[in-house]
């Protein structure tokens, strides 16, 4: 499946002055296969110097608020996350303001009703308005839903049963106003990895991949968070670009499952080996710690 055509748009300036913030920034969703529990295992991989930090596949973006790089370019194929990422960078007031009203009204029924809604912004009236209000709708099933996973059937519908949160967090102001404050030296992209790679060309440029991982069995077998798989062949095509980039020395790192597949494709890269607790099989006994691995184009110096 080729990858969708390029778009962004240009920065913007914050609805309102963001206040004194008394949180550094960290994500604001939670994401299957989120690198948060791995940052102090990824901290000594990554290259020492560079400026330019590009991350295509982004999700709940744990690495660069980790990084919280002073120039950035997110890029995803999910236009409803990257919706969510430029609400939050644009227009974050208006959104806390949504996301309070959720807080007040959560309930099965709330819950249900909400995700029962169609995503598709309409062609006509305050475009902004609606996609504030589909960002909203986004955080708060995100905050709400089974296990904080991020699901799509065929036809691009959100379709993961409500969780089981006694006073899950739907709203937290210092987290998207410290999130927002970090976004405004960010572009967001919504488009595919090759896209997002063709704009890395220099030394000093950093790319960090992160896409569905490939799976270690058919039961692991997760590797669509969007209508739109990601295969063998988008693997190989991954590949492709991490070695294009390498050539052209870009710094490069990607984080992938562990398995015979994946090492023979990177057999000629830097390979390390990491530990990580997974829980998003829904059978208990299915979770516990698995091994993944991170690839870097260049030599890790400890």
């Amino acid at each position: 499946m080729p990858n969708p055509a390029p778009v962004s748009i240009p920065l913007q300036t914050p609805s309102r002055e963001i206040p004194p913030l008394q949180t550094s920034p960290r994500p604001f969703i939670k994401w299957a296969g989120g690198k948060g529990q791995l940052l102090a295992q990824y901290e000594p991989l990554f290259p020492r110097q560079w400026t330019r930090y590009f991350e295509p596949f982004l999700g709940g973006g744990a690495v660069f608020f980790h990084l919280q790089p002073a120039q950035a370019v997110l890029a995803d194929v999910n236009p409803a996350l990257i919706g969510v990422y430029r609400c939050v960078r644009d227009h974050v007031d208006e959104l806390r303001s949504l996301l309070a009203e959720h807080q007040a009204q959560h309930s099965p029924e709330h819950y249900y009703a909400v995700r029962a809604q169609q995503p598709t912004l309409a062609t006509g009236g305050d475009v902004t308005r609606q996609s504030i209000a589909q960002a909203a709708r986004f955080i708060y099933l995100n905050k709400t839903c089974f296990n904080g996973l991020y699901r799509e059937n065929l036809k691009g519908e959100f379709n993961v049963p409500m969780g089981r949160y006694k006073k899950p967090a739907i709203h937290d102001p210092q987290r998207l106003w410290a999130a927002s404050a970090l976004l405004q030296n960010t572009d967001l992209c919504e488009q595919g990895f090759a896209e997002t790679a063709k704009l890395a060309h220099r030394a000093t440029d950093f790319v960090y991949f992160d896409p569905p991982y490939h799976p270690i069995s058919n039961t692991s077998n997760f590797t669509a968070y969007s209508k739109q798989s990601f295969g063998e062949a988008q693997q190989r095509e991954l590949h492709q670009v991490f070695t294009q980039l390498a050539q052209a020395g870009v710094k490069v790192m990607l984080s992938n499952s562990d398995c015979e597949f994946v090492r023979e494709l990177y057999r000629e890269f830097h390979i390390h080996t990491l530990s990580a607790t997974r829980s998003i099989n829904v059978k208990g006994g299915s979770r516990g710690r698995i091994n993944e691995v991170v690839v870097t184009s260049y030599p890790v110096v400890s």
